[in-house]
């Protein structure tokens, strides 16, 4: 089976698989609701200081992004731990033996599912600030949003999505590796952070240049290639793993 077929395959898993379509819904109508939540705050405190300077939708997408990158954790750990927890592996490999190719069609079925993800939720992020922004009558931030932070959101949580799926390979385990990644970016690195200097070079928060600059050392490309070692480094332990051991 040619690698096409197998990406095609592996999506059309991901379709079936409720928890998977759940996690991606869910990720985006929380992103909107949240939006819409920090953006009547926001709206709020420009009324009680007589701002002038408008609401920022670019704004309310970074503080919303933090939160919404947990569904995409989801995204990249659901599918292959419950491939690995069951019987279901086995049926796979007989279909494609080469466990390479088989891993490499996996990978891109959950970058594209990733990709739609993030898109379709920062779309809804700006959206529904905007609207709030309006419905409040509150002044909206003019001139034209800055597409920098936008595609940066949208890698941001594409790249949280591969390490989590790259850790669910690894961990082969649905509790291990959400446990673990949520740990991480939830808890470790926030906490890291107000530690150490040294925190910039976790993977989520070397990512997070690409839609929240201000890192000294860190900018939105040294830090995506931060990022990227991550995926690849645990990618690779996981590839190794996953073509030597038994299913």
């Amino acid at each position: 089976m040619r690698l096409p077929n197998i990406i095609a395959a592996e999506l059309d898993k991901l379709r079936t698989l409720p928890a998977v379509v759940l996690a991606a819904v869910a990720t985006a109508v929380v992103g909107v609701a949240l939006a819409a939540a920090l953006a009547a705050s926001a709206a709020a405190t420009q009324g009680e200081a007589v701002s002038t300077t408008g609401v920022s939708t670019t704004d309310v997408m970074a503080q919303a992004v933090p939160f919404v990158q947990t569904g995409l954790i989801l995204l990249g750990v659901l599918p292959v731990s419950h491939e690995l927890a069951g019987r279901q592996l086995r049926t796979t490999l007989a279909a494609v033996p080469r466990r390479g190719l088989l891993l490499a069609g996996k990978t891109v079925a959950t970058l594209v599912a990733a990709a739609l993800t993030a898109a379709v939720t920062v779309g809804g992020l700006l959206g529904a600030a905007t609207v709030v922004a309006h419905l409040t009558d509150a002044p909206v931030a003019t001139g034209r949003i800055d597409l920098g932070p936008v595609l940066g959101a949208v890698a941001y949580l594409v790249l949280i999505g591969l390490l989590s799926h790259a850790i669910a390979l690894l961990v082969r385990g649905l509790v291990p590796a959400l446990v673990g990644t949520l740990s991480l970016v939830l808890i470790v690195s926030p906490l890291l952070a107000s530690l150490s200097e040294h925190a910039r070079w976790l993977p989520d928060r070397a990512a997070a240049q690409l839609y929240a600059p201000g890192d000294e050392v860190l900018t939105a490309a040294t830090g995506a290639l931060v990022m990227l070692a991550w995926i690849a480094l645990v990618g690779t332990l996981a590839t190794v793993l996953f073509v030597r051991r038994d299913p």
